[in-house]
């Protein structure tokens, strides 16, 4: 079975091979999908005449057969692809023999295909159902969110604004922030995941073996393995494929924010989230490291550098790459393991999420009231045209807003007081909250 790494890092990074994802797009998951195309394609087939129904059942059976475990030994299988630098060659003998045995000609097994043809169809058949994985824990990591931001839509917290306190904000319109660009993400990612065609143009993209059945053989192919049409053969078209790599890179880096807010956010020095689960450390007995999080945010990082080399894999030339179509295998499936793996991860960081408002509450008086700067000048500036200048000076001094005598000069202590209080400049924190969320239950999100 293949793995990103192996089998003492994957699990880490929620890419291990007892993982669904994982298990999706294994090498017997790859010689699975193989068989199912090359069923599929005499099915599709005997729908023009180009086989019997009789053979395409036999082929089906055949191919079902040799597809369950232990029916194809894959490390024999691999060393005979790399003399035609794929599988589907020697896989193609192998299912014509067995079919030959039942009396099904060599005709009616990979009618009018190439190679590319049953392995771009398998790499969509995988990427669709591992994709869809990724998708659910993509959305169990939105629906968590959504949740935080739904029980605490009005506690308030510090918003942090290049590695600083800015003003106050709402726990909620941060978690906000988290559920709006996993959604989005898991929008892109549906959309390209159902839009993953199937692949068939025969040798040289023209169909020239099956014609003229070629469109209707084409069609029924894709309707039997429940993959999209196709218009024209995109056997060096390959933007259905970075269609998928660019939502998983999406993916990542949704997966990412929320990820890194949460690390941060569980630090000794915020202590203003915990995991509910969180990691030891081998030295330090006190550690609670936020290690799905943290893991969330290692997979994800390891994302963009995938996403390039598919992305820097489309230039095929002419009507078959030397390489590139190659390089695309590997490539996508560790891009599904990883942002599946991320985004697990990260619905179990944030379904287990424990929040302390005493502790968001104490990092919003650490200041002594200066993230209420811009609220106190905009009331002094009724009185006076140095407001800004006088809040300024008495932030730079140390002097707490509510004793500076040129403020209190022109606001009485109850103004300070209003003025004072994180709860009472929240702008539309809780509004946007509120409006999230019904967003997204009327826009049809879960």
């Amino acid at each position: 079975m293949t793995h990103t790494r192996g089998d003492l890092f994957d699990p880490v990074f929620g890419a291990g091979s007892d993982t669904a994802v994982a298990a999706q797009v294994s090498d017997h998951a790859w010689v699975a999908a193989l068989l199912e195309v090359e069923a599929a394609l005499t099915r599709a087939a005997s729908t023009a005449g180009l086989a019997t129904a009789e053979q395409a059942a036999t082929v089906t059976a055949v191919a079902a057969r040799l597809a369950a475990p232990g029916g194809i030994d894959v490390a024999d299988l691999g060393r005979k692809s790399a003399a035609g630098g794929n599988p589907v060659i020697p896989l193609v003998k192998i299912l014509r023999a067995a079919c030959a045995e039942h009396g099904v000609p060599a005709s009616a097994v990979h009618v009018g295909a190439t190679s590319q043809d049953v392995m771009d169809s398998a790499l969509m058949l995988l990427s669709r159902r591992a994709g869809r994985l990724v998708l659910a824990d993509l959305r169990a990591a939105a629906n968590a969110a959504a949740e935080l931001a739904r029980v605490h839509r009005a506690t308030p917290m510090v918003a942090r604004t290049l590695g600083q306190q800015a003003l106050p904000t709402t726990f909620g319109a941060l978690a906000v922030s988290w559920l709006t660009g996993l959604d989005d993400a898991a929008e892109q990612l549906e959309r390209a995941l159902s839009a993953l065609p199937v692949q068939f143009g025969g040798a040289a993209g023209t169909l020239a073996a099956v014609h003229p059945h070629g469109l209707t053989v084409a069609d029924a192919l894709a309707d039997e393995l429940g993959l999209a049409r196709q218009v024209v053969p995109w056997h060096t078209t390959r933007t259905p494929v970075a269609a998928l790599a660019a939502a998983l890179g999406v993916a990542a880096g949704a997966i990412s924010k929320p990820a890194t807010d949460v690390t941060a956010m569980a630090s000794t020095e915020f202590g203003e989230v915990a995991e509910d689960a969180p990691g030891g450390s081998s030295a330090m007995p006190h550690k609670q490291n936020p290690v799905a999080a943290i893991t969330a945010r290692a997979a994800a990082r390891r994302v963009p550098g995938l996403v390039s080399t598919v992305l820097s894999s489309m230039d095929h030339e002419f009507a078959r790459a030397a390489g590139a179509w190659h390089a695309e295998w590997e490539t996508v499936c560790d891009l599904l393991r990883l942002t599946g793996g991320a985004a697990h991860r990260l619905a179990s960081s944030l379904g287990g999420l424990r929040v302390r408002p005493d502790a968001m509450a104490r990092n919003l008086d650490i200041t002594g009231g200066l993230i209420l700067a811009e609220r106190v000048t905009g009331a002094l500036a009724a009185h006076t045209d140095a407001a800004r200048d006088i809040v300024t000076a008495a932030a730079a001094s140390g002097t707490p807003l509510d004793q500076a005598p040129e403020i209190t000069a022109h606001l009485t202590a109850g103004e300070l007081r209003d003025l004072l209080d994180p709860a009472h400049y929240l702008g539309h924190a809780v509004d946007l909250v509120d409006r999230a969320l019904a967003s997204r239950t009327t826009g049809g999100h879960p």
